[in-house]
């Protein structure tokens, strides 16, 4: 017998990757993203002007390309913003690469949601296996017109989610790696009750750094941090667990606990780089506060960080203090709901074909697919028991962590908008290609005998084909096509609530 087949065939199902990437999977993957470039693409650059906080995120990301810093150009001095600046200097890629124009400060946005898509579908084959469901996770973000709408207007949301599925695909690597190692561990004689090398996880290193860039965007990006920091300890313990460790816990979790520590260190040196700006110019916002407020002729060496963190403090202040009235304004138990969607722009310019036209852009995502997000996430949550599946508890941690956090704020009624829920939105869309994949069933190799997989797929595909009717339905109202008027109102099916 040789040193392989020492290991039991259960532990090697256990730890053993997926493999390569099939043809069939990339060919889905092509067309898929093909189709979200081009519906992102067509009239990028209607209307003109900005809209909504465009106004802020254009004009700041022309001002980190002039002068590294956000600038106040009226009376040139620098000015006090309250979000990083990572968003906006990728926001001014877009501006430096097309000009300052609706394009240029749109394009960005562009490319990151259709990377999005892409890595979405990378995440999904490699959790799930399946070309199938790879692709109806793909499709349907790409027929969602919360993520579309977001795609193409120049807000830091979908920068943020951007990172966010960048971090999700390393986690996801990183839980193969490990676990691969594992195996060929194993395969030498190595004794799993002994603590072993599994050398450098270059993976978790890389989501880390993600995760990082994730709060350079938003600080929101640190619920994900502390979230697949704790999935980094699970899956390093779960992997210990499957290659046949007895005491799994008491022995791998001295080690896996140091990793928390680690994540927020490399994030925290990710997140002081988009910072970059700000410390090699001297003049941004805060930038020599401690020296100016004590009557220093300069700055002491470790001031840099000092002004930093005050900035901070300060921009959390406003953070938590923030409950100016806006008509759009929604609370987090609305946005499953699509309780308040967000008018981005409405003019009543045509040709339509009416003697009343609209044009109208409002953030609103796909109705059917949304109204099935809480039933997926019923339907998850029953599956990952029944099964003991690690997977489906990952995804649904993943999502609840987009929205679940915003309740906090709910008693000091912040202000908050429904596009806040963009980055659980991947994970969402997860859940429902998961339970579709439930119902789709085993492959017809395992039952040769069922038809279920036939009838799974039946109503898998229904369901997808309904959801992009859905799509085509609103796509005027997504886009900022001229409809008559009454086409617009007859879109708004919850009366008042979306007007």
């Amino acid at each position: 017998m040789t040193e392989t087949e020492t290991v039991p065939e259960i532990v090697r199902r256990r730890l053993a990757g997926p493999g390569r990437f099939p043809a069939g999977f990339w060919l889905a993957a092509i067309i898929v993203t093909g189709v979200a470039l081009v519906l992102r693409l067509i009239n990028l650059a209607k209307p003109r002007g900005v809209i909504f906080d465009e106004l802020y995120y254009a004009n700041e990301a022309q001002d980190l390309l002039n002068h590294g810093v956000e600038w106040n150009p009226e009376d040139n001095t620098p000015q006090y913003v309250v979000h990083p600046p990572l968003g906006k200097w990728m926001i001014g890629l877009g501006e430096e690469l097309f000009g300052y124009n609706s394009f240029g400060w749109r394009i960005m946005a562009v490319v990151a949601g259709v990377a999005a898509i892409l890595l979405m579908m990378l995440a999904t084959w490699r959790l799930l296996r399946s070309t199938v469901l790879a692709a109806a996770a793909g499709l349907l973000m790409t027929l969602d017109g919360m993520h579309f709408v977001m795609s193409r207007v120049a807000l830091l949301d979908i920068y943020l989610t951007f990172w966010i599925v960048v971090a999700f695909l390393f986690l996801v690597l990183d839980r193969e790696q490990r676990r691969a190692r594992w195996l060929r561990l194993l395969e030498a004689g190595a004794d799993p009750d002994r603590l072993q090398k599994l050398g450098i996880p270059w993976y978790r290193i890389a989501c880390a750094v993600s995760l990082g860039l994730a709060c350079g965007v938003k600080w929101s990006g640190l619920w994900y941090l502390v979230l697949f920091a704790a999935a980094a300890v699970v899956c390093d313990l779960a992997a210990r667990r499957s290659a046949g460790a007895t005491h799994w816990i008491r022995d791998g979790l001295p080690a896996a606990l140091a990793w928390p520590a680690a994540f927020a260190g490399l994030a925290l040196v990710a997140y002081l780089v988009t910072w970059t700006g700000w410390f090699a110019t001297g003049d941004g916002y805060f930038r020599h506060w401690y020296a100016e407020s004590h009557g220093l002729p300069h700055d002491r060496l470790i001031d840099p960080l000092v002004n930093l963190l005050h900035y901070h403090q300060e921009a959390y202040g406003f953070h938590t203090t923030l409950d100016k009235y806006h008509p759009y304004q929604s609370w987090p138990w609305q946005w499953l709901l699509l309780g308040r969607p967000v008018l981005f722009d409405f003019t009543g310019t045509g040709p339509c074909g009416a003697d009343n036209c609209a044009s109208v852009i409002v953030l609103l995502g796909t109705p059917l697919l949304w109204w099935s997000f809480l039933p997926a996430l019923a339907g998850l949550g029953w599956l990952a028991t029944a099964r003991r599946d690690g997977r489906a508890w990952l995804i649904m941690a993943c999502a609840l962590a987009g929205i679940l956090p915003w309740f906090a704020s709910m008693p000091e009624h912040r202000t908050m908008f429904y596009f806040y829920a963009l980055p659980a939105e991947p994970f969402l869309v997860l859940a429902v290609v998961y339970v579709l994949g439930a119902i789709i069933g085993p492959p017809r190799s395992a039952r040769p005998d069922s038809d279920r997989r036939l009838i799974g797929a039946i109503i898998a595909g229904t369901y997808v084909l309904l959801v992009a009717a859905c799509f085509a339905y609103f796509y005027p109202i997504y886009s900022d096509t001229p409809i008559p008027y009454a086409d617009w109102l007859a879109r708004m099916w919850l009366g008042p609530r979306w007007i």
